[in-house]
């Protein structure tokens, strides 16, 4: 039997939520790390500390596409 795998559309149109909803649980994810990081030794406050700091560049860029999303529409 033989399948077919035809490319899906390109719907872009929920993009802005998307990128909003991901803003949202990045958020949520940095403070929990924040309240992890009260009980965390030297190292592993390093570590969280990069990672939100990685985290807040990311939601800077994700700001940006929803603005370039929402300007599109």
């Amino acid at each position: 039997m033989t399948q077919h795998n035809a490319p899906k559309p390109d719907d872009r149109s929920d993009n802005a939520e998307k990128l909003k909803s991901m803003m949202q649980n990045t958020k949520e994810n940095m403070e929990a790390a924040e309240e992890t990081m009260m009980f965390a030794d030297g190292k592993d406050k390093e570590a969280i500390k990069a990672k939100n700091n990685r985290r807040k560049d990311s939601m800077e860029s994700m700001r940006s596409e929803i603005k370039d999303e929402e300007s599109s529409c």
